[in-house]
């Protein structure tokens, strides 16, 4: 049953719509190539085992613990849902 001017099934194509984004922004972000041994941000020598787990690794444990904190602060709102985005 819609209402107002959606057509049924339209809640749902956003929520698609949504997660068919996040799939691909994460898909994005996954590591490629060879592993460096050195971090590129501070230098400090990257352990093997982490060089060994994560395929393409380019950051040690510290800084990309950095990296993913100011990530989630910069991905904390969600336009798409927004009464704004709505309305324009």
């Amino acid at each position: 049953m819609a209402s107002g001017w959606s057509k049924d099934g339209a809640v749902q194509d956003q929520i698609d719509a949504s997660l068919a984004e996040a799939v691909e922004l994460a898909r994005s972000r996954l590591h490629q190539g060879e592993s460096a041994k050195q971090c590129e941000e501070c230098g400090a020598g990257i352990p093997e085992a982490r060089r060994k787990a994560i395929v393409g690794v380019h950051y040690c444990i510290a800084c990309q613990a950095v990296m993913d904190q100011q990530q989630l602060l910069v991905s904390g709102y969600n336009r798409r849902g927004s009464k704004d985005s709505q309305l324009r």
